[in-house]
């Protein structure tokens, strides 16, 4: 652990301005407020932090970002708050602490749920400062560095998923592949122990067999460049771990057939230099073709830049070779961090572009787990490059379609999509983009983004765009059944309503607008007698308690369809629920809800059909009868004295048929579930009244 005097000196050593008694008070300020606190090793907490801030001054970084290392998890884990922090050490770290600390009081929230919550609070706060970022980076490499020390299993593989799932490709993101490179290794060894095990044991046996082989190698391409005149530093390593078992997995093959093993970097002076060095090396050995890649012309969007190439050595050997001068270098492997400029207050170019992306993720995504998948998709690595007409580059994740890149342009042009020209000819929108692609999205005047994109989108803005808009749509078509249902409510009150009314109910129900109070009726989030007290307050003292309202046409729930998508049930077949069910989606009329052998689904084969099932408080509705009477006195009341028997309230009841000596009648019942209704049927049929009874 660094003492207070190493961690001062290592910040005067880059930064002579640096203010000592700032970097003292926090320093001694996190060792008395984390106190007797330890951590899973052992160890004083407040080493983590310390340890955190170590990290930081690797990377040259300002005194604000070192004081906010060392108070970061004062807020979270001791009696320290934020206000404190602002007293003794300015609004500036008060900020970036607050953003590196996680929400308290969300005990109540599931673990995904509390997991985008702390996400989405994070993100918010490293688009105003990517400091942020980067001090919880450093957080958890150290936190995953000591993640051995923790004895719930389970723990350690929560923590290791979400390191490589989040903070991993973030690093990534940002070029400190570094850091990226150390989280995998650390939280594949978790995820993965057996393979971890096998492919470390293989690369040590390769080691001993094989001697100084890497060395060699390494000698033989620095002695080629310099015979061309070229002054370069080169390095050998095998390759990552958790690399190669990717590799394994996506080609399905074993360790053997992996055969690029070895990576060489070749470090020159300047840009010019790299692309000599490559003509020589391709002279000297054989190229694989396929496989070289310039990032120095297109760098990835976060800034990286190499040329990559791989050649085959001697006894048929594959290496992999990256060429970079040192400046490339420094920038690559910490990124971000390497050419921060806090001074002057700078956002480094390259790096807005994306987390604006991710502000919009966050402000589209309706629940933790769109977040979360939207936030996954959204960081992982650029795999592709894509132009428009005009030669704009956009780079994308591998298997993106014509939607993500017209996402990738702009939301709007991605809503408007309508179909798409790759390379001159159009193509379907779900057609896959390869390398050099030059896309031109062909739009339309009024934006519809279709809920059957999301089969086959990859990137989490455009995901999140169209879960939004499609989202939109469904809450205007609730909303149109909440104006109805809101003009049957105000013809039972004794006032005509105005717009005045409806403005003072608005308020007093603590809504937006008038949208949202029809969103809420027709959503049955706002029960009648509710909206009647808003619009004439009084108006329902007089009624009592157990009145039986008009069903609202929300009153269940449906599975399978996206939150706020408006439903009715079909009225040829009734659906109650314990039926199987289906949905027809229709162009303007929501999605219809039919039971599985209703006959009139034959009409709906051009619409789109949904896999429905009831939610799991579902109860309550409309069943119809059609019931024969015999036509004699007392009969009529019998069958209503089997409804009320049998607790199930008349909502119509219609002769539709008068045959001597028989009446036919059809009658629509508020009944529980299909139970329910199965019951007052056998009822009806037991009775003498009656001559048959069958569900329509």
């Amino acid at each position: 652990m660094l003492r207070q005097y190493e961690l001062v000196e290592r910040v005067k050593s880059y930064d002579p301005d640096a203010d000592e008694a700032i970097l003292n008070r926090a320093y001694v300020y996190t060792v008395q407020k984390h106190g007797t606190q330890k951590r899973a090793s052992g160890d004083p907490y407040f080493s983590h932090p310390i340890e955190v801030a170590g990290l930081m001054t690797e990377l040259k970084l300002d005194q604000e970002t070192i004081v906010t290392a060392l108070l970061h998890d004062t807020v979270e884990d001791t009696l320290a708050t934020i206000d404190e922090v602002e007293e003794y050490f300015g609004p500036d770290v008060a900020r970036l602490v607050d953003g590196v600390t996680k929400l308290s009081k969300i005990e109540t929230l599931t673990e995904n749920e509390r997991a985008a919550e702390n996400l989405r609070k994070f993100f918010l706060a490293m688009s105003e400062d990517l400091r942020v970022l980067l001090v919880k980076l450093a957080d958890r490499l150290h936190n995953m560095r000591t993640l051995h020390f923790i004895r719930s299993e389970e723990k350690r593989r929560r923590i290791a998923r979400e390191t490589m799932d989040i903070y991993a490709p973030l690093a990534e993101r940002v070029g400190m592949y570094e850091y990226m490179r150390e989280m995998q290794m650390l939280a594949f060894e978790q995820l993965e122990p057996e393979a971890y095990a096998t492919i470390t044991g293989r690369l040590a046996q390769i080691r001993s067999q094989e001697g100084g082989q890497v060395d060699a190698i390494a000698l033989a391409i620095k002695q080629a460049l310099a015979e061309a005149g070229l002054k370069v530093e080169v390095s050998g390593r095998e390759k990552h771990p958790y690399s190669i078992w990717r590799k394994m997995a996506e080609r399905h093959v074993t360790f053997e057939q992996i055969t690029d093993i070895m990576a060489f970097r070749v470090l020159t002076e300047t840009p010019d230099d790299c692309y000599r060095a490559v003509g020589v090396l391709h002279q000297t050995w054989q190229m694989i073709p396929g496989r070289f890649k310039d990032y120095i012309s297109t760098p990835k969007s976060n800034g990286y830049r190499s040329l990559h190439t791989a050649l085959i050595y001697e006894n048929s050997m594959r290496m992999e070779v990256q060429i970079r001068t040192r400046d490339m270098h420094r920038t690559n492997e910490f990124g971000l961090a390497a050419h921060w400029a806090y001074k002057q207050g700078d956002q480094p170019d390259g790096q807005v572009g994306w987390v604006r992306d991710l502000i919009e993720i966050v402000d589209a995504s309706h629940d933790a787990e769109e977040l979360l998948e939207h936030t996954r998709l959204a960081i992982y690595q650029d795999r592709i490059f894509a132009f428009t007409p005009k030669g704009a580059l956009h780079q994308l994740p591998k298997g993106a379609t014509p939607v993500d890149f017209a996402y990738a342009v702009h939301t709007d042009l991605g809503n408007a999509t309508v179909g798409a020209k790759i390379n001159g000819r159009h193509m379907p929108l779900r057609t896959q983009l390869s390398n050099g692609d030059v896309v031109e999205i062909i739009k339309s005047n009024t934006p519809e983004p279709q809920l059957s994109w999301l089969g086959f989108v990859v990137t989490g803005k455009a995901r999140a765009a169209i879960r939004r808009a499609v989202r939109a749509k469904e809450r205007e078509e609730v909303a149109a059944i909440g104006r109805k249902l809101f003009d049957e409510i105000a013809a039972r009150l004794p006032a005509r309503i105005g717009r005045k009314a409806i403005n003072v109910a608005i308020e007093r129900l603590e809504l937006r607008d008038e949208t949202e109070l029809m969103f809420a009726i027709g959503s049955a989030k706002l029960s009648d007698r509710e909206v009647m007290e808003a619009l004439v307050p009084g108006s329902t003292a007089e009624l009592p308690d157990d009145i039986e309202w008009p069903k609202q046409e929300r009153a269940i729930t449906i599975r399978g369809l996206t939150p706020g998508m408006a439903f009715h049930m079909a009225d040829c077949c009734h659906p109650v629920p314990g039926d199987r069910i289906v949905g027809l989606r229709q162009p303007g009329k929501g999605v219809e809800v039919h039971t599985i052998d209703c006959l009139s689904l034959a009409s709906g084969v051009d619409s789109d059909w949904l896999d429905l099932s009831w939610g799991e408080r579902s109860t309550g509705a409309i069943g119809r009868l059609r019931i024969v009477l015999y036509n004699r006195p007392g009969t009529l009341a019998e069958i209503t004295g089997i409804f009320a028997g049998n607790r199930a309230n008349v909502v119509n009841l219609q002769m539709i048929q008068r045959d001597e000596p028989f009446g036919t009648f059809e009658v629509d019942l508020e009944v529980q579930d299909v139970a329910h209704l199965t019951r007052i049927v056998g009822s009806l049929r037991a009775s003498d009244a009656v001559a048959e009874a069958e569900r329509i």
